[in-house]
């Protein structure tokens, strides 16, 4: 009988370094495939294939997503306006269906028989990873080690870690779990799991404390192209780029630390501590310069297709006809979303200083309140009658009535 051949994400967080020796004693010596994503961490990508391999696995691969990140995920999910729960950016949910795909295009190139992660068995990115596997290769068989194995806590793996020398940077002291990309990360275990417990300061990886960021605010310019931000103070940029600079303007000035208490796909209330400076600052501007483009209905609307959208992201169901369906109502919404938006960036806050657009549906003449008027106002009567006409018959109707 051959070997089984298993294809792992891999992060070379603890999760997955006691995965590769653990399912190797499983399956009898099993070919491991430790396949890494590059959306753009920075935090345990040194030496990752040694690392690997020391650990047990035959072969290793990086993948670098970072461009297809960007333009293929997190600008849509920007133009859709997807804040999970109208918070959150969905950062780590993002990255997951492209790390599952980059996952099941390594497997199928190696002839790979399995496909394994290390999720929860009570978090979202199960759900993600397997729902995206169905999607892509249901002919691969999916291993989910940490529904299965006697490990009941972090400390219980990081001391199989230690009696096995499988090197990992959490400890006993420091117990987080952490999840980076470039459109952000996400904190989680620990002191954490309590929510009337303010996050330390150690849980935080690139954001300054608002109390300790600099005096003077900083002040950027922002100019997106139908949806798309394509420069950041006037010097054009690739996205990832711009990303990467929006992340240190913002983290040193204190801004997109979030702290929420979200549902989870499973049912159960979690508490999460996310830093997104770039994302967080993106969302804003964009949101600015929508109201300024966008006719009222369609901006409206969309505001339900922005949680919709965010659902989906969340609930692990990119790869769906759902999506693309929406994908093009939010293109067609983003073609006269062009201009410049100024904001600043002050202690852990951003304020809107200006926005400008070639598309503004805004008419200083109809708005002004000075001589320069063009609004006709004896309109407004005829309007107000026929407008509140409905209103006004249901009303008359039933007060007569008792």
């Amino acid at each position: 009988m051959s070997k089984e051949k298993i294809a792992i994400a891999y992060s070379g967080g603890l999760d997955t370094s006691v995965m590769i020796k653990w399912l190797k004693d499983k399956y009898e010596g099993a070919d491991i495939v430790a396949v890494t994503g590059n959306l753009g961490q920075t935090k345990e990508i040194e030496n990752l294939e040694s690392k690997a391999i020391k650990t047990g696995a035959s072969s290793f691969h990086f993948v670098d997503l970072r461009k297809q990140f960007v333009e293929e995920y997190i600008w849509r999910a920007l133009k859709a306006g997807a804040l999970y729960e109208d918070v959150y950016p969905l950062a780590t949910a993002l990255g997951r269906p492209l790390l599952a795909k980059a996952l099941v295009d390594v497997a199928v190139e190696e002839g790979c028989t399995m496909l394994a992660h290390g999720c929860t068995g009570k978090g979202n990115d199960q759900v993600r990873f397997e729902v995206t596997f169905a999607s892509l290769a249901p002919h691969l068989k999916v291993l989910a080690p940490l529904r299965e194995w006697e490990f009941t806590s972090r400390e219980a793996e990081i001391a199989y870690a230690l009696e096995h020398n499988i090197p990992v940077s959490a400890t006993k002291k420091s117990p987080y779990s952490i999840d980076e990309n470039i459109w952000g990360i996400s904190i989680e275990c620990g002191v954490l799991e309590d929510p009337m417990v303010p996050p330390p300061d150690d849980a935080f990886q690139i954001t300054v404390s608002p109390e300790k960021a600099p005096d003077q605010p900083t002040v950027v310019d922002i100019e997106f192209i139908e949806g798309v931000p394509v420069s950041l103070d006037g010097k054009e940029m690739t996205g990832l780029d711009l990303i990467v600079r929006l992340n240190e303007l913002g983290a040193k000035n204190g801004v997109g630390r979030l702290d929420m208490v979200e549902n989870r796909v499973v049912g159960i209330k979690s508490r999460e501590i996310y830093e997104a400076p770039a994302a967080t600052i993106l969302h804003f501007a964009h949101r600015e310069l929508e109201r300024l483009t966008l006719e009222k209905s369609v901006f409206q609307y969309k505001k339900n297709i922005s949680q919709d959208y965010a659902n989906i992201i969340y609930n692990g169901t990119w790869f769906s006809p759902m999506r693309s369906a929406l994908d093009a109502f939010v293109n067609e919404t983003q073609k006269p979303v062009t201009g410049l938006v100024r904001i600043k960036l002050y202690k852990g806050s951003m304020s809107l200083l200006g926005r400008n657009s070639p598309n503004s549906l805004y008419n200083e003449e109809l708005a002004t309140y000075t001589e320069a008027d063009t609004f006709n106002h004896k309109a407004a009567a005829g309007f107000i009658h026929i407008y509140g006409l409905g209103v006004k018959t249901f009303n008359q109707v039933n007060k007569n009535n008792g």
